[in-house]
């Protein structure tokens, strides 16, 4: 098999890695490295085409899937407790002006 061969890519996979690269045409990557990234995520996810042989089924957990909750929690971890506190009082005195007066209704 050539590489560059997707045909030992299920159905689902080469789904998967369209809707991929749709997204990062979408926020203005090139076609060729959209392309190139949206199947290196399924690789990463799916560890590459769908072989035969026993235990090849098996969960990998979606890594990428999961990456961008991690990442997300740096920038809270590095602002201090007085920061946050300001930030989570800004956000309840907003909430309750927003329940007192709705803006559609």
């Amino acid at each position: 098999m050539p590489r560059g061969d997707k045909s030992a890519y299920t159905d689902k996979q080469i789904r998967k890695a369209e809707h991929i690269e749709d997204s990062y045409e979408k926020r203005g990557v090139p076609a060729d490295e959209a392309e190139r990234r949206a199947w290196a995520t399924v690789n990463k996810d799916d560890g590459g085409g769908k072989k035969s042989g026993s235990g090849r089924g098996a969960h990998t957990g979606h890594p990428a899937a999961h990456k961008g909750g991690a990442e997300g929690g740096d920038a809270s971890a590095s602002r201090t407790a007085a920061e946050r506190s300001a930030s989570a009082k800004k956000a309840a005195a907003t909430r309750k002006r927003n329940a007192e007066h709705p803006a559609h209704g």
